[in-house]
C-alpha cells in the first residue's frame, strides 16, 4: 500500500506541474486581453511577449515548488527578483507586468493550494478509489 501511495503522490505532483505549466499562460493572456480590451499582440511585441512566457514558466515552477515544501516566504523572492530584472519594463507597462504577474502568482498558488490538499488527503483518496474500483 505504501508503494501504491508513494506513486499515486508523484502523479499528483507531476499532474499539477502539467496543469500548471499547460494552463498558466492561455489564462494570463485570457485575462489581460480582457483588461485591456484588445489582443495582447497589438499592445506588446512580441519579444516582450515571449520573455514574459519564459519568466511566467519559471514563475510557476517555482511557485509549485515553494507550495510542496511549504516554503511560503519564499514567496517574496519571486517578486523581489522580478522587481530588480524587470522593473524598467514595470514602470513602462504596469498593466501587463505587474496584473500578469499578480494572475500567475495566484493561479499558481491556487494550483498548489489543490495539489497539497490531495497529497494530504491521499489515504482517504486511494482507499475511496480502490472502494469505487472494487465495486466495478
Amino acid at each position: 500500500m505504501i508503494d501504491n501511495l508513494k506513486i499515486f503522490e508523484v502523479l499528483l505532483i507531476m499532474g499539477g506541474y502539467f496543469v500548471l505549466l499547460g494552463t498558466s499562460g492561455k489564462l494570463v493572456n485570457y485575462i489581460l486581453s480582457k483588461i485591456s480590451k484588445e489582443p495582447l499582440n497589438k499592445k506588446i511585441s512580441k519579444e516582450v511577449l515571449d520573455t514574459g512566457f519564459v519568466v511566467g514558466k519559471c514563475e510557476n515552477l517555482l511557485i509549485l515548488t515553494f507550495m510542496l515544501l511549504s516554503a511560503y516566504t519564499a514567496l517574496a523572492l519571486i517578486f523581489a527578483a522580478k522587481t530588480i530584472v524587470r522593473g524598467e519594463d514595470m514602470r513602462n507597462n504596469s498593466l501587463f507586468f505587474l496584473s500578469g504577474t499578480m494572475i500567475n502568482v495566484t493561479y499558481s498558488v491556487i494550483i498548489g493550494l489543490i495539489v497539497k490538499a490531495f497529497i494530504e488527503n491521499i489515504e482517504t483518496l486511494t482507499i475511496n478509489i480502490g472502494t469505487v474500483l472494487q465495486l466495478l
